[in-house]
This record gives structure tokens, C-alpha cells and sequence, in this order.
């Protein structure tokens, strides 16, 4: 191009054009907007930008046959440059290889790219200015109607509508979003709108900048799995979408590509990523040992050699590539694979990137694809993961390409943005703002950014909203004004400091204040393995005070699916007296109904060092995921699905000072406090005991334990093992990542000193989250030595989780042992485990937790216990304002490593395997403070005592890497201490 043009020095404003032609030579053109030049000089450095600009994107796709320069003088520079290629301009307008052949456009598929004359000045005019760029199919529409004005500035935040495809990672990428746009997404689930509610957001409301497409079960060619997602891919040719996982299946798929089994599953694994530099990928480096590794969750794949041509391949990563997350942290990780060299030429007419010497070509494997005229982009890999390597500079390079896009493609938008509807489905409370939308559904976000619809009114929701939260609780403040409920609370304590050891322990306390008649209506949340201070307090009570009660809940008829989520609740006081209730918000809603009505004074517990102050203690069982978002309970509890005491008096023991506190909260206007009293002089009598408690737990190697000689397992083990194949056909299809099967072993028992069976279990296999549970009324005593935290929230707002996925036993000698744990550490599949649970809860949490808050401080520690070490990580983040305790356990219940991922889709496979239900076992037991603080297990590693039976569940998680027999060996090695334990004790 000749920069020296004389007609430049008086040229105020112009357009480029591009003719270019494809692999088939097909031409098309795309142009850009009007830009007002104020001298020469910025012209011909903008040229000479450009220039590079087009350099940079180099891939033999496209070649840039002329620039078409129309200006107001009304005459046409046009240059042509066989060096210049490209694949997909960022920024440009959206064109089609058919637009040549829509009027009015003039006709350029017959330019010869050798005489280079001029196009007519008027046609060339029309070929560049024209506001009809857009398909046929979408002529005389809204969508594309983009006024082309003088570029605007960049966006100060960027607005995301985020389509969830029932999956378990998208809050990880609504986190990720929120601190990268400045604003969080709006999330609404793929099946929520219809595509004119969408299609009204989009183009008439202009409430988006840009959509992403989370992962999810399933394929694309699934209605069901896919919901609105290809519509919106079809029609929406002119916003940035970025598709992931599931979501980049579905951009190949509704273009024409296939998808297909990969030749191997790949779940929580990692690969090495080449790339072709384009603008998704800026700052990220590519190839083998470059550091660009992320983190696989797919069974299935878009064939690459199935790609129609407006797709361009722009990451792969090789078949045998996989590594486990310990390879990647060492810098001399050898690789197995050579990497070739990006192609260079069409294979029979059609763009092959899996042609490189050297290599079977199906073993490249398609990881990233950009649409040739589209600003849309498919990721195969999860950006989001933990374990991904420059994940977060991906969604903010998709951030720049959605500034680029809107600033030279239609400036306008930025200044017609709708800011009201930015303010009301972003911020909290904003709802309240939000009027009416004739004819179509309002957007309204909860707590979590999850969207819901509500069919519009006459009249403006800016009242109805009033007595409400965001998260659609209500509201704290305004119980006082309706009167409902309110109770207001005295807590009072003392401390008597170094006394758990002068009295012999936790034991002695508990059985010398609780342990009489058969320790009935008593609870006990035990630390008995406080080691490494992975616990450091236990607290313990039973029946006494004025304001205690038992709450029974039971889910109603799962036939009945008009009544999901609602059931019968009966509670008793201290006087005795019954009432039951039928709730048909179900139970969640009313534990958080009865915390939300206390009323306290935060000095009251001021110099306390632990968060349960009184409250409700006791458990939530499996069956309560249908309150937390679960479709179906195929079995029903021959437990309760919940049982809880409100505790008003009880005792805490700090085993590391070794203090002993006793608390007791009363109503208010009550000033005695005899319970304290009373238990102070019990506590001063005690006599110190002769073996003190805390000391490390010898180690026992569990050798091969006979548990059928006395439990009967409710699976044989060849059925086990075809369950566990049948879960390998739901990965291999991409209908899970992971699903954690189960079962149960039950045993008849006669009369027994409950209490003295605890004692032995908790000798035998001392666990941090520990627990004794009797429940008389009930006929239900549970023994609990879980070493595993399912949530906790404390007093400033923090939430952390600490799941356990990877266990083996330990070793008999010291030496074993250390190999043993060793092993652990280095396996590929407890590995994958591990790390899918943990990116799941990481999802959990980042429901309810502060943009850009969630962290993971410990990733796959080894905690050694009694009988097994066990692979550990620990997730935290810290609450939003806007959401209450019982929110943070709807969010997660019930726990990720309880379950598989994706969570629904995994639970609803589980109830279609598993042949009868968990009841408590894979639920939680623990506390919720009066105060909104709680602290929740995971019950594992537990025997359940009921109407004379005992059952133990146990189970594993099932990934593309198990092996069934070794699946049954796991699960029957999880029973053995606490089946053990009932043996010896009987």
C-alpha cells in the first residue's frame, strides 16, 4: 500500500474494506467503522497498524486480496497484498462467504486479484457502508442491526449473561467473571428462558456485552442437555460468546461438526496446550514445557476432521498428553509425545490441523475453535479449574476481544447500554427498583447470580420487593416490624481454665454430666483425634433446659411431586408436649425461618474462642438433597431425613489449653441460671482419671476383615461391580465426571450399651469430626467417626470445606506404612478424585461467597489417621452479606465428594443405580449456632443404630481411571473400622 497517497493530506474521515478469499475461494468482506482522522499523520499510522495488525493473525486460511479506503472526498484507495493472512480479525463485523451474493452488495467473487482497478466509487460505497451485513436469514430482524458510528471508548465493566448447563463448575466461572469484568454475570440455567426472552434482552434491552456457555453433562445433539444454548449460537452471530467444555461442543456441533467419543476419557487431568496465538490466547505461552497446562473434564470431542470451514481449529494438545496434578508441578515432567508442527496446507479441500509428520493423526485432539466470521469461541479444556495454568488470563483476554468488538463495531451500543437493568440484575437489593418489561419476563437475580423469572405485572415491583433480600429470604430487619416469632436470647458462661485434664478428659465429662439412663437424648460432637490440631473443641449436652426441643422432620411421599421438598415436622419441648406440623417449604426453610428470628447481643459472647454458642445440633440426612435442587429421592429414609435438639445448656472442651466451659442461654427476661450452677459443682467433684486423653492413636494396619461374617453386605460383590461398570458407561458417554457409589451393610443387634460402643469406636478410630447422636424418642443412636469436614461458617464470615477423596490403609511397619502413603500421594486416580471434588466445591461456594474470594490454602494433603491415610483439600471463602447460613448449606448440600460431578446429574444417576437409600450416611451431622455461625461433617465412617438394626454405608468414587474390582476393595476397606468395632464390642 502506497502511504504517500497525494489524495491523503486532505482526507477527514474514511472506511477500510477487505476483500478476502478462503480456502475454497470463496470471497467475502468485512469492514470497518467510520473513524474521523484529524491529520495525516494518524492515518498513515493507522495503516501501517493495521497492517501489522492483519501480520500478526497469520494462518493460511484467509487471504486479504485488496483494502477498500472510502473517504468523504468520495474516492477509493485500494491495495492488494498476497502476504497478508488471517484468520478471524477481532473486532471486525460479522461477514459470511454468502453476503457477496446479497444485494445490494456488489458483486466481488469475480475480482481479479491481478488487475487491481478501481471499483466504482458508488459501488464501493455500498460494499463497505452498508448496514446489511448479516446473513439472509436474519434480514428485516433486530439482531445485527448495529448502527456503525465514530469509535467510543472501552467498557468500564462488562456485562455477561452466563447460560448454565446444570453443571458444578459454572459458579467457578461466574467467579472468575466477576473480578474480571467488574460486575458479576447474570446466571440463568439453559432450560429458564425462552429464546424470545433472550433474544429481547439481548437486542432490545441491550442488558449483555457478551455470553458464555458454561460445561456440562451430557452432548450438545441432547436437546435436554443443551437447551436454548444452540439457538443462541445460530442466532446470536454478532455478540462474543465463549463456549466451554460442553458449550465449545455445542459451537462445533450446531455448525455442522461432529461430535464424538474422545479415544479415552479425560476427568480432572491435566494436558500440555498448543495454541495459534490468536487474541484469546494473548500472554499465554504454547507447546510442550511452555507451562500452559490445563485441567480435562470430557468424554467427548468435536472431530476435528468433521470442522466445516467458517470453524478454525486454534488449540490441541495430544491423546496420550494426560497428567496427573503432582506432574505438573515438577519442572522435568517427561513428555511421550512430539509436537508437530502446526499444518501449513488444505487437505482435500478442507483445513486439517491434525496432519503433522511424525504422528498418527488421531491422536491430536481438538481443543479450541474460533468461528471465522463470528467473534464465538469454543474451549474443550476448563479454563476455571484450580489446577488450570493461566485460565484467568483467558477471561480477561475474552474480555478485551468483547471491548474490542463493541468499540469498533458499533460504538453506539456503548452509550445506549441499559444501565437500569445492569443495576437490577447485579446489584443487591436492586430487585426492588425493577418495573415492569410489557411482555415479557422480568430478570430478577438471587443470591447467587442465579436468574429467575417473574411474569410481568401492570403495576411497577418496586413495593412488592420492599420486604425481601436478594437472595429471597426475608429479610432480617422487617421480622421485627411483622411480628413473626421473634425470640431474644442471654447466653451465659464460664470458663474453668486447664480442667479437661484434671477430670480425665473429654470421656469422663461426658459420661460423668450425660452418661446416665443409657445417655438418652444426649449429643456429642467429638474431636477424639485432635493430632496436628485438625480439631479443638468438642461440645456436648442432653435434655435439661427450658428452651430445649426436638425437631423431627420427614420427607413427604416422593410420588407425590407436587409436594417436593415439603414434609412433617414434629416437635417436642422440655415439658414434653407434641405438635406436628406440615411444612411445605420444607425444612431448610424453616431452620433458616427459626435462626433468622433470634434476637442477642454480640457481647454475650465476646472472649469465646469457638462459634457454637447454643443452638441446633444434630443431622441432616441424605434424602434432604430434594430440598437443595436434587429432581428425585427414589428411596425414602426408614430414618428421619433430619433430627435435631435445640441446645440451650452445654458443655465445650478446648483441647488445646484444656480449658472447659459450660454455657446456658436462657430467654431474656430469665436471671437465674441454675443449670450452671449445678454443673459447676459436678465438674469441681470429678476425680482426676489415671490415663489422660489427646495422646497420638497407635497405629493399626487393618488386616482382611471377614464384615459379612457378621454384617450382610446389601450388594454381592459382582453386583457392586457391575454398578461400578455401569457408572464407567455414564463417564464414558459424558453424562458424569464422577459418581461416588455407594451401598450399605446392616446387622440385627439385641439389647447393648450404645454409649459403650461409641467409646470402643472412637478408641479404636479417633476422628476430628466425630459425633454420638442419641435420639430415644426415635429409637436412633448414631456412632460417627468421620474424619471429614463438609462446612463450615465462623463468626467473620468465612466458609471452608475439607473434602476427603483418595483413601488407602496403612502399612503394618513404619517402613510400609511410608509407602503406603506415598502411594496415595502419587496416584493418577485418587488424584483426579480430588481435584474433581474440589473445583465442585469451589462451585459450591462460589454461590455464596465475595467475588474473587474463594481459595484453595491446601490442595491434596495426605492426613494420616488410625486405619488409613486419607487426601485432603481444604477450600474457603468468605460469605456475602446478602446470604444466610442455612443459603451457604442449600448451596452445597449435599457434599461434593458424597456425590460425583456434575452434582445433579450425578445424583439422579446414583438413585437409578443404587438400590436403596443412604438415610444418614453421605448426610451431615453438626451444629447451627443461634448466632448464624455452623460447623457440619460429612457422615462417614459410621454405624447407625435403629429399631435394633446397625447399618454402615460405604462407597468410592467412581472415575474413567477405576478399576471395578479395585472400586469394591475400597469400598469394603471403608467399612472395616467401624463393622469392626460393633464385632468386638458385642
Amino acid at each position: 500500500m502506497n502511504l504517500d497517497h497525494p489524495g491523503l493530506d486532505s482526507v477527514l474521515s474514511f472506511r477500510i474494506g477487505f476483500v478476502v478469499a478462503g480456502p475454497t475461494s470463496v470471497l467475502s468482506v468485512s469492514n470497518f467503522p467510520l473513524a474521523v482522522i484529524n491529520n495525516p499523520t494518524s492515518f498513515t499510522s493507522l495503516c501501517r497498524s493495521l497492517c501489522n495488525y492483519l501480520r500478526s493473525s497469520v494462518l493460511d486460511r484467509y487471504t486479504i486480496l485488496a483494502f477498500f479506503i472510502v473517504t468523504k472526498m468520495n474516492f477509493t484507495l485500494c491495495s492488494s497484498s498476497s502476504e497478508l493472512r488471517y484468520t478471524f480479525v477481532e473486532g471486525l463485523p460479522c461477514t459470511n462467504k454468502n453476503m457477496v451474493d446479497s444485494e445490494p452488495f456488489v458483486k466481488v467473487d469475480k475480482f481479479n486479484k491481478k488487475d487491481s482497478t478501481r471499483a466504482s466509487n458508488h459501488n464501493a460505497r455500498k460494499l463497505v457502508m452498508s448496514s446489511n451485513l448479516m446473513p439472509q436469514r436474519l434480514k428485516g430482524s433486530n439482531m445485527g442491526r448495529k448502527y456503525l458510528e465514530e469509535p467510543g471508548r472501552k467498557l468500564e465493566f462488562v456485562r455477561t449473561l452466563l447460560i448454565d448447563n446444570y453443571d458444578s463448575y459454572t459458579y467457578n466461572i461466574y467467579q472468575e467473571l466477576s473480578v474480571i469484568n467488574g460486575v458479576p454475570p447474570v446466571v440463568v440455567r439453559n432450560d429458564e428462558l425462552t429464546w424470545k426472552d433472550i433474544r429481547y434482552y439481548l437486542y432490545e434491552e441491550n442488558a449483555f456485552d457478551n455470553v458464555v456457555i458454561s460445561p456440562g453433562p451430557g452432548s450438545p445433539e441432547c436437546p435436554a442437555d443443551i437447551g436454548i444454548c444452540l439457538q443462541v449460537l445460530l442466532e446470536c452471530w454478532d455478540i462474543p460468546i465463549l463456549g466451554v467444555c460442553l458449550g465449545h461442543q455445542a459451537l462445533g456441533y450446531v455448525h455442522g461438526a461432529k461430535v464424538v467419543h474422545a479415544s479415552e476419557p479425560v476427568h480432572g487431568r491435566l494436558s500440555e496446550i498448543e495454541h495459534n496465538g490468536c487474541k484469546l490466547f494473548n500472554d499465554i505461552p504454547s507447546g510442550h514445557n511452555s507451562g500452559f497446562k490445563v485441567v480435562r473434564y470430557h468424554s467427548l470431542v468435536v472431530d476435528a476432521e468433521s470442522l466445516p470451514d467458517e470453524l478454525i481449529p486454534i488449540a490441541w494438545t495430544y491423546s496420550r498428553d494426560a497428567l496427573s496434578f503432582i506432574e505438573t508441578q515438577k519442572s522435568d515432567v517427561p513428555s511421550e509425545f512430539a509436537v508437530g508442527s502446526f499444518p501449513t496446507k488444505p487437505k482435500n479441500g478442507s483445513f486439517s490441523p491434525f496432519s503433522c509428520s511424525g504422528k498418527v493423526r488421531s491422536e491430536k485432539v481438538l481443543m479450541g475453535i474460533v468461528h471465522s466470521t463470528r467473534p464465538h469461541y469454543g474451549l474443550q479444556f476448563h479454563p476455571e479449574s484450580i489446577a488450570t495454568f493461566h485460565g484467568r488470563q483467558i477471561f480477561k483476554n475474552f474480555r478485551e476481544i468483547t471491548e474490542d468488538y463493541w468499540l469498533n463495531s458499533r460504538a453506539s451500543f456503548i452509550k445506549k447500554r441499559n444501565f437500569d437493568y445492569t443495576a437490577c440484575m447485579q446489584m443487591p437489593n436492586a430487585n426492588r427498583f425493577l418495573t415492569e418489561v410489557p411482555r415479557h419476563r422480568q430478570l430478577v437475580s438471587n443470591s447467587d447470580g442465579q436468574l429467575y423469572s417473574k411474569i410481568s405485572r401492570s403495576t411497577s415491583l418496586k413495593n412488592s420487593a420492599s420486604n425481601t433480600s436478594s437472595s429471597g429470604a426475608v429479610n432480617v430487619v422487617n421480622l421485627l416490624h411483622l411480628g413473626i416469632g421473634v425470640k431474644y436470647l442471654k447466653l451465659r458462661w464460664k470458663r474453668f481454665k486447664h480442667l479437661a485434664g484434671q477430670v480425665g478428659g473429654a470421656k469422663n465429662i461426658f459420661c460423668t454430666l450425660f452418661g446416665h439412663h443409657k445417655a438418652e437424648n444426649t449429643f456429642w460432637l467429638d474431636s477424639s483425634s485432635i493430632e496436628k490440631r485438625r480439631a479443638r473443641f468438642s461440645f456436648m449436652g442432653g435434655k435439661g433446659g427450658t428452651l430445649w426441643k426436638q425437631l423431627t422432620y420427614k420427607l413427604s411421599d416422593r410420588s407425590d411431586t407436587t409436594l417436593k421438598g415439603s414434609g412433617f415436622l414434629s416437635v417436642e419441648d422440655a415439658q414434653g408436649s407434641n405438635r406436628s406440623t406440615f411444612l411445605e417449604e420444607g425444612f431448610l426453610d424453616f431452620l433458616e425461618k427459626e435462626l433468622l428470628s433470634f434476637r442477642y447481643d454480640e457481647k454475650d459472647y465476646e472472649g469465646l474462642p469457638f462459634e457454637f454458642h447454643g443452638g441446633y445440633i444434630g443431622y441432616m440426612g441424605y434424602s434432604l438433597k430434594f430440598e437443595c435442587g436434587a429432581s428425585s429421592n427414589y428411596h425414602k429414609s426408614r430414618t428421619p431425613d433430619a433430627c435435631f435438639f435445640f441446645a440451650d445448656n452445654l458443655v465445650v472442651i478446648d483441647h488445646w489449653s484444656d480449658d472447659v466451659y459450660i454455657l446456658s442461654i436462657n430467654e431474656e427476661r430469665t436471671s437465674t441460671t441454675p443449670w450452671l450452677d449445678d454443673t459447676e459443682q459436678k465438674l469441681l467433684r470429678l476425680k482426676a482419671s489415671a490415663t489422660k486423653e489427646g495422646e497420638e492413636p497407635t497405629l493399626q494396619a487393618l488386616r482382611s476383615f471377614q464384615c459379612q461374617e457378621s454384617f450382610v453386605v446389601d450388594k454381592s460383590r459382582e453386583q457392586y461391580i457391575k454398578d461400578v461398570d455401569k457408572c464407567l458407561e455414564y463417564i464414558k458417554d459424558g453424562e458424569s465426571y464422577e459418581l461416588c457409589l455407594t451401598t450399605q451393610m446392616r446387622k440385627r443387634i439385641g439389647e447393648m450399651d450404645l454409649l459403650g460402643l461409641y467409646l470402643h469406636l472412637r478408641e479404636k478410630n479417633p476422628a476430628p469430626y466425630a459425633a454420638w447422636l442419641n435420639f430415644s424418642k426415635e429409637n436412633l443412636c448414631v456412632c460417627c467417626s468421620s474424619p471429614e469436614r463438609f462446612l463450615r461458617l465462623d463468626r467473620n464470615g468465612i466458609l471452608e470445606a475439607k473434602p476427603i477423596k483418595g483413601t488407602i490403609a496403612r502399612g503394618a511397619t513404619l517402613e510400609e506404612d511410608e509407602q503406603r502413603k506415598l502411594q496415595l500421594q502419587y496416584s493418577e486416580k485418587d488424584q483426579a478424585e480430588n481435584l474433581m471434588i474440589v473445583d465442585l466445591l469451589r462451585n459450591d461456594l462460589g454461590r455464596v461467597c465475595e467475588p474473587g474470594s474463594v481459595h484453595v490454602p491446601h490442595l491434596m494433603d495426605v492426613e494420616s489417621y488410625a486405619t488409613v491415610h486419607t487426601m485432603v483439600s481444604t477450600i474457603r471463602g468468605k460469605k456475602r452479606s446478602d446470604v444466610s447460613a442455612v443459603d451457604c448449606v442449600r448451596a452445597a448440600f449435599p457434599g461434593g465428594s458424597m456425590t460425583g460431578a456434575p452434582k445433579l446429574r450425578s445424583m439422579e444417576l446414583l438413585d437409578s443405580i443404587e438400590t436403596s437409600p443412604r438415610g444418614i450416611y453421605s448426610g451431615s451431622i453438626g451444629f447451627f449456632s443461634y448466632n448464624q455461625t455452623f460447623d457440619l461433617n460429612i457422615v462417614i465412617r459410621t454405624v447407625v443404630i435403629h429399631e435394633g438394626e446397625a447399618s454402615i454405608g460405604a462407597g468410592g468414587a467412581i472415575v474413567a481411571l477405576s478399576n471395578p474390582e479395585d472400586e469394591y476393595d475400597e469400598m469394603m476397606l471403608k467399612t472395616r473400622a467401624p463393622a469392626k468395632a460393633v464385632t468386638e464390642f458385642l
